[in-house]
This record gives C-alpha cells, structure tokens and sequence, in this order.
C-alpha cells in the first residue's frame, strides 16, 4: 500500500511538473521534424529509381566518371535552333531524332542546356540526358515536399481555435496518432501518390503537435523570460530532429533500405505517444478567460510582423531542400549520405542558435536578433551557389542555420508576449498563427523551387529570396516598443474625445 501510494505521488508530482510537460513538447517536435527531415535525401533518388529501373541513380553518384567530369555546360542555345543549322557530329556518326531534339532546346531547362560542342560520345550523351532528368525532377520532389506544409497550413486555423475549448492535451495526442499513421506509410509507400498522401498527412498531424505544443508552454510558463527559454529548449528538441533526419535518412537509405529509417521513426513514436498517456492523460479542459478572435490577431500588425519574420527565416532553408540534394547530384556526384551531411552544420548550428538566442533575444531585445538573424541568412544563401564541393557548402550551411535559430527563437515567445500585453492570455490562435508563418515558409519555398531552378537557375533562386530577406530585415525595429492593452484604449479614448470636443467646437460657432 506504501510503496502504491509513492508511486502515484510520484506520478501526480510529475503530471504537475512544467519540465516535463516542456521534454514531452521538445520530443514530439523532435519526432516531427525527424520524419520532415528524413525523406529529404531519400525521395529525389527514389523517384528518380522509379522511372529508371534499369537505370538507377546510384550507379552514376560517387563513381570514377562522374566525379572526376565538370557538370554539363550552361552556354544557352536558342530553342528556336532548327535541326538543319546544326551541324554537330559525333566521331560514331549523326546524333539520332531523340539526340538531336534534346540538343536543339526543343526541352530547354533554362540556363541548364547543354553545348552541344562538348557532347561528342554516348557517355556525355547520356550524362545531358541524366542533368536533364534530374533538373526535370525539381518540380515533382518539391510539390510534394511542399504539400506538408500546405495541410499544415490549412490545419491550422481549425487547431488554434479547437485548443480554446477543449484543451491542448487531445489534439497534442491526436497529432501523435495521425504522425505514427502517416510514417507507416512512408516506410511501405512505393509510388508517388501513395508517398504524397503520406506527406500531406503528417501536415495535419504536426499542425496539432506545434500549436498544442508551443500553446501549452506558454500556459505553463507565465513570466516572458522563462518562456523564452523554456520554447529555446522546445525548438532546440525541432532542431535536434532536423539535425538528425538527413544524415540518419541517408545512412539508412544507403545501407540498409528505404522502409528501415521510417519503421524506427514509427518505433519512437509509438513510445512518445505512451509518455502522453501517461503524463498529459488526454482530456477535454475547458478555457476560463475569453479568448482573443484569431480575426483580432490577424489583423494585429505586431503579430503579422512577427510571423512574417518567421516565414522568410524558413523559405531559404525550405527551398534547399528539395533543390540542393539534386543541384549536388548533377554539379558535385555527390552520394546520398553526402546529401543528407550537406544539412548537418545547418541542424547542429541552428540547435545551438535557438538555445543560446531564447534567454539571450530576451536580454538584446528580440526584435534586434531577429533583424541580425535575416541579414545573416541573405548572406549565407549567396554564398551556398558559389560551392564547388561539398566542404564549401559547410560554413554558409552552418551560417544559415544559425542565423535561423535566431529568428525562430526570439519571434516565438514575441508572439505569446504580444498576445499578453495587446490581447487575452490564450495562446492557440495565436501558435496556430506562428505555425502558419512556419508553413509559409516550407510550402512556397519548395512548391516554387523546382520551378524557378528551371527558369532563372539554382543560383538566382537563392538570391532572390536573399534580397527579400534583406528588405524585410528593417521592419524588426517597429517590435521595439510595441503598444500595450492600455496604451490602445487610451489612443482609441483620446481619438473620440478629441471628436467630441471638434464637434461642441462646431456647435459652438454656430
């Protein structure tokens, strides 16, 4: 009877504990974010090994040829050329219709196609044809990387109002459940549209995650500070999934198989969602206070200012990854556990940046690190197209990283000290607004990379979203100070007595 009721003492004193409810938040966006993270060196390469059974990637990545060979040549040809102005041969004779076609530009990737000059042998014939595919391949890889985001995005607005009247416990469960179905599918999935459905899937499940998640945390934790180090440490666990998932995805893929990184994922999932049922004891909790309208936060121009911070700090990193793994591919043969490396110092360097910038934003002034943190991050997306191997990519990557960090942890409690000193202290709307700034970020940036590598290049994608980093950086300082509760009303109570007084003033003179 005494050792029954210590341990549900212990039980009850752990139900109660803020910390754990902060390891359970940081476990489940870890989780998250190591399925988000995992596919990216795996899916290029499988799609690519799907419609080229005979064919596979990996038989041309690493290899003598292929590493030792400069990428194709960009000089432009006309796509109006007509055959009969061509007058390339090679020394086995005539190129055939196929050849000639794909030289001519008549399927011109931009300023990817090929000269024809330098293609005098089947081998760099064939080479073109695989730089052609995979640019080709951008576009797929990055809508369906993208759809995540976009369910996520839709998920959100029904979560953030849901979690003011039932609590944030059930959802944060209902997100386990939907994550654990949809790595499941992952690992058996072997088509595109069984693999997309599993994607756009987890949006629904991370949407319920991220907005209970960061919602409790700031319920339990009430004073500014200790929230901004308590939701450091919950994106640090974000950080320390994205930091695991390429490079364990790789590995995994690379030497084991594609279904072995998904089924541990599931394993581990499993064992977070039992930790919730123990600890959290998912049940409806009904809302004392009034909650603000997500219509009154929306239209909140502090808290737009907030999250747009968050969604151009995350379109870079989110339009690299369905892009950089292929532009390594085709400019650097760069093998899958080298593609999933490539993300490593980014993770490492952004696990550090959200950990030492949630107590520190607080201290510097948050609006000041998340100006620094943009203008970081249009620098280091210059410098990434300038790689030329693998090593090159580290320092801009760990920059980018960083940098990202620092704008992630310094807006997120911002927006729940905003909700504080302008509205009511209910938090779901307004995460549900954070995460869709998030989502912004990783649904345009992939949805739109495959189509802007083909159009303008890899490398003015990247500056373009640089110099949008650089223009928004400037905004950051009308956080400084911003107006609290009171000081709104007694502006609103200023404007109509001024009114008044206009108007006696006119009756008056009259």
């Amino acid at each position: 009877m005494m050792a029954g009721g210590t341990f549900s003492g212990w039980l009850q004193r752990c139900r109660e504990s803020r910390q754990l409810v902060l390891v359970i938040v940081a476990i489940a966006l870890l989780l998250d974010n190591m399925l988000l993270t995992t596919v990216v060196p795996i899916i290029p390469e499988f799609l690519y090994d799907i419609k080229h059974p005979n064919n596979t990637l990996s038989e041309h990545l690493d290899g003598p040829h292929h590493a030792s060979t400069t990428p194709i040549s960009t000089t432009l040809i006309p796509a109006s050329l007509d055959n009969s102005k061509c007058m390339c041969k090679c020394p086995q004779g005539n190129f055939t219709n196929g050849q000639l076609e794909f030289l001519m530009g008549t399927t011109s990737t931009s300023n990817q196609i090929v000269n024809t000059k330098n293609l005098t042998s089947p081998e760099e014939l064939e080479k073109a044809q695989r730089h052609r595919e995979l640019i080709e391949e951008t576009v797929p890889v990055g809508m369906m990387f993208a759809s995540k985001a976009v369910v996520q995005l839709l998920a959100n607005p029904i979560v953030g109002p849901l979690t003011h009247k039932i609590g944030y416990s059930i959802p944060m469960f209902t997100g386990f459940i939907i994550m654990f179905l949809s790595t499941l599918i992952f690992a058996f999935g072997r088509s595109y549209s069984v693999l997309f459905i599993a994607r756009a899937l987890q949006g629904i499940g991370s949407s319920c995650s991220s907005v209970s998640g960061m919602g409790m945390l700031a319920e339990r934790y009430q004073d500014d500070k200790e929230r901004g180090n308590a939701m450091g440490i919950a994106l640090g666990g974000l950080a320390l999934g994205v930091l695991i998932g390429p490079p364990f995805g790789g590995l995994m893929y690379e030497f084991v198989g594609k279904s072995a990184p998904f089924l541990i994922l599931s394993a581990l999932a499993l064992g977070d969602g039992l930790l919730q049922l123990m600890m959290l004891q998912p049940s409806v909790v009904y809302t004392e206070s009034e909650p603000p309208s997500l219509k009154a936060l929306v239209t909140d121009p502090y808290i737009i200012l907030a999250a747009g911070a968050i969604t151009f700090a995350n379109m870079g990193i989110a339009m690299l990854e369905p892009s950089l793994p292929i532009w390594m591919m085709d400019t650097m043969g760069a093998s899958r556990w080298k593609q999933g490396a490539t993300f490593l110092p980014a993770s490492i360097s952004y696990l550090i940046g959200t950990n030492l910038f949630g107590p520190l934003g607080h201290r510097m002034g948050r609006w000041l690190a998340a100006l620094i943190g943009l203008i970081v991050i249009g620098f280091c997306l210059m410098l990434i197209p300038l790689a030329t191997s693998i090593n090159h990519l580290i320092i801009p990557n760990a920059g980018l990283g960083f940098a990202i960090g620092m704008v992630d942890s310094s807006m997120m409690p911002e927006l729940g000290y905003l909700v504080d000193i302008r509205h009511t202290a209910v938090y779901g709307s307004v995460y549900a607004i954070g995460d869709v700034a998030f989502c912004m970020g990783f649904a345009i940036g992939p949805a739109l990379s495959g189509t802007l590598v083909n159009t303008i290049g890899f490398e003015w994608m990247l500056f373009g979203i640089a110099i949008l980093c650089f223009i928004y950086a400037p905004f950051m300082y009308l956080l400084r100070a911003p107006p609290t509760k009171e000081e709104k009303k007694t502006l609103i109570i200023g404007e109509k007595s001024s009114v008044r007084y206009v108007t006696y003033s006119n009756d008056d003179d009259e």
